[in-house]
């Protein structure tokens, strides 16, 4: 009996399935522990089979601000978290190199 509770839980988390998982570009950062993740993708039209590129923006948390504007992230859909948060900021891809070179530059 014992065996079986402690089974039962690990059962449960199995069914609960994988959270979606986005990768886009970060358009801005300046906002407390929130990031704009813009993510595009590829569409046929419906009408003249022409592939098209659709954008839509996401807001998501980043508790560490660690994403500035211009770097590629990933985010992760999660509980709601404001009136428009409903992702976090999973990890940073790749940095914008034209946003570390200005840092530098601005303190010699």
């Amino acid at each position: 009996m014992t065996n079986e509770t402690q089974a039962a839980p690990a059962a449960g988390h199995d069914q609960r399935g994988e959270r979606t998982v986005l990768t886009g570009k970060v358009t801005s950062a300046k906002m407390e522990k929130t990031i704009v993740v813009e993510v595009q993708r590829l569409v046929q039209h419906p009408k003249y089979r022409r592939v098209v590129r659709i954008s839509k923006k996401f807001y998501a948390h980043d508790e560490t601000r660690q994403a500035k504007t211009g770097d590629t992230v990933r985010i992760v859909a999660s509980r709601p978290l404001s009136k428009l948060k409903r992702w976090r900021l999973k990890e940073v891809l790749t940095r914008n190199a034209s946003a570390d070179l200005t840092g530098r530059g601005a303190t010699p």
